[in-house]
C-alpha cells in the first residue's frame, strides 16, 4: 500500500494569515476556538481561518476566529539594509588544519620509556607503574 498526501482546502493556505472561512471551505455555522464551547454558532462569512505551524505535522492546523479573536497577522521582516545600498559582504574565516601536522610531529618524537617496566613515561618523566624518574 502507498500512502500520499492527499488534496486539502488546508494545503493551500498560507501560514498564519487570517483568511475568512466562506472563502475558502463551504459549509454550515461554527465555532470559533477561543469562545467558550457553549456559544453560539456563527456563519462562515464572519469565521476567520487560521494556519498554525505543529511541532511533528508539517502541514500545520486550521483554527477558526470569529472577529473579536482573530490573531493579527505577522508583521513583515523589517529591512536589512537601506534601499539602493547592498549588504556588506563578509568572506569567510578560512584556517588551515593543523591536526594532521601536529600528530606526525608528535608520533615522529622519540618518547622516553622506562628501563624497568618498558612502558612510555608522560612528559611528567616519572613512571607511572614504578615511580622511577626517567630523564
Amino acid at each position: 500500500m502507498r500512502i500520499v498526501e492527499g488534496a486539502d482546502w488546508r494545503d493551500e493556505l498560507a501560514f498564519d494569515q487570517p483568511v475568512r472561512v466562506s472563502e475558502i471551505a463551504p459549509g454550515g455555522p461554527a465555532r470559533c476556538a477561543e469562545c467558550p464551547s457553549d456559544a453560539a454558532l456563527l456563519p462562515r462569512d464572519e469565521l476567520w481561518a487560521v494556519k498554525r505551524r505543529h511541532p511533528t505535522r508539517h502541514g500545520g492546523y486550521v483554527r477558526f476566529f470569529c472577529a473579536t479573536h482573530r490573531p493579527a497577522p505577522p508583521a513583515p521582516a523589517p529591512a536589512a539594509t537601506a534601499p539602493g545600498r547592498k549588504p556588506a559582504r563578509r568572506e569567510p574565516v578560512r584556517r588551515e588544519r593543523t591536526t594532521a601536522s601536529r600528530a606526525s610531529a608528535v608520533a615522529d618524537t622519540p618518547r622516553a620509556v622506562c628501563p624497568n617496566c618498558f612502558v612510555e613515561v608522560p612528559a611528567t618523566g616519572v613512571c607511572g607503574m614504578c615511580g622511577e624518574r626517567v630523564g
